[in-house]
């Protein structure tokens, strides 16, 4: 019996695929209804993909048709085809805006779309376009079960595209040790961030480098231009301060002050000197 019952088994799938070859190709269209429902039930979502995506033309206005393009989008779904789960998934809420499937279905299309949102560092038009997509969902359906979800979901892509923008931050920064023009754009990408996204999780991040930026910029200036660029990196220390008292850059933070108030006292006493 041991040796049987693998013989037993493959004996078995083969004739379920010799009667599934058989359904797809016939023109039979309840049958193929029955095996795609069967499929479906069963977890074998390719196949019932394949059958759905036959049958939904002839089930067009029919009382079985919002069913069948329900689950032909939800199987693109569960394939992992979320281009194809997207577009199907939109086609079923404007064909049946009052069935009880719509609020799903528009938040399994806005998540088909989070899903083909890329890595960080990638174009994120797909991003955009997922945001776009969950924040309808979120201001249409505030009561909706899959409101929390949907919530997570913005709020991820929202630091992820954060996230890219940060990066620059921190590349112009870096670059900057080689050459002053980039710590400017360094400064000036770290305030762009900052006003833009004023609730980031990388604020703090961008509000240190900015004074980082600052103090070797003026470390490195000419001796006219010293002065007014230390005052503009102490500036940055303190707003940093008051915005994050127990700054996770406190140590950092602290030792570059000491090196501006050190050149700061210098040009005092300088000043002294000339009197």
């Amino acid at each position: 019996m041991r040796r049987l019952f693998p013989i037993l088994l493959i004996t078995i799938a083969l004739q379920s695929c010799n009667e599934y070859q058989k359904v797809l190709k016939n023109d039979d269209v309840k049958a193929k209804y029955d095996m795609a429902e069967k499929f479906y039930a069963e977890g074998d979502f390719k196949r019932a993909n394949r059958l759905y995506e036959q049958i939904a033309p002839k089930y067009v206005g029919k009382p079985q048709g919002e069913r069948v393009m329900f689950f032909l989008s939800n199987s693109y779904f569960e394939r992992g085809d979320y281009n194809m789960a997207g577009y199907q998934f939109e086609r079923f809420v404007k064909s049946y805006p009052k069935s009880d499937k719509v609020v799903e279905a528009s938040f399994l299309g806005a998540k088909s779309f989070y899903e083909l949102s890329p890595e960080y560092s990638l174009d994120q038009s797909d991003t955009d376009k997922a945001l776009l997509k969950l924040q309808n969902f979120i201001n249409t359906y505030p009561d909706s079960e899959f409101f929390a979800e949907a919530n997570n979901m913005a709020k991820e892509l929202t630091v992820k595209k954060e996230r890219k923008s940060f990066e620059i931050v921190k590349q112009y920064n870096k670059l900057g040790e080689f050459n002053l023009d980039m710590l400017k754009s360094a400064v000036t990408a770290s305030d762009n961030f900052v006003s833009d996204n004023p609730g980031s999780v990388y604020r703090e991040d961008a509000m240190f480098i900015k004074m980082d930026a600052l103090t070797h910029m003026a470390m490195n200036s000419f001796e006219s231009l010293k002065e007014e660029r230390l005052n503009e990196a102490k500036a940055a220390y303190l707003a940093l301060k008051k915005k994050y008292p127990e700054s996770k850059y406190d140590k950092k933070a602290t030792n570059l002050l000491e090196k501006i108030d050190k050149e700061l006292q210098r040009f005092q006493d300088q000043g002294v000197e000339s009197k």
